[in-house]
């Protein structure tokens, strides 16, 4: 009489709950690691923007820092210059807005993994 072999259940992968510490360690650092290079993108990025029709630009990265300011001559008037300074303030404001809406854009990805269903998504 042949002997019967007993075949044991084979383990399932992913089931009802728990991943592989390391498979969850690789997805953390691979995210981490995405993160990064999305925020050092932001700091290359520039955003423009103007106030007065142009007269004055002011340049700022996605990162919001500023890296430029550009004002055209025929507006800087020694009798007013609080015009000047309210012209540079919105365009300040609005780089800055620009840049902030550009950097939640980019980084959304990364906000909506690291919110508690997506953490709980990866932990199983």
């Amino acid at each position: 009489m042949a002997k019967k072999k007993i075949r044991k259940p084979a383990a399932k992968k992913g089931g009802s709950g728990s991943m592989n510490p390391h498979d969850l360690l690789a997805q953390v650092q691979k995210l981490q690691a995405e993160m990064m290079a999305a925020q050092e993108a932001l700091k290359e990025e520039v955003i423009e923007a103007s106030a007065g029709g142009g007269v004055v630009k002011v340049r700022m990265t996605a990162a919001q820092d500023l890296v430029g300011i550009e004002i055209a001559p025929e507006v800087v008037d020694p009798e007013d210059v609080e015009m000047l300074q309210d012209l540079l303030v919105a365009a300040f404001n609005e780089a800055l807005n620009k840049a902030r809406a550009v950097a939640e854009e980019r980084m959304a990805p990364f906000a909506s993994m690291l919110d508690m269903g997506g953490l709980g998504g990866l932990l199983g």
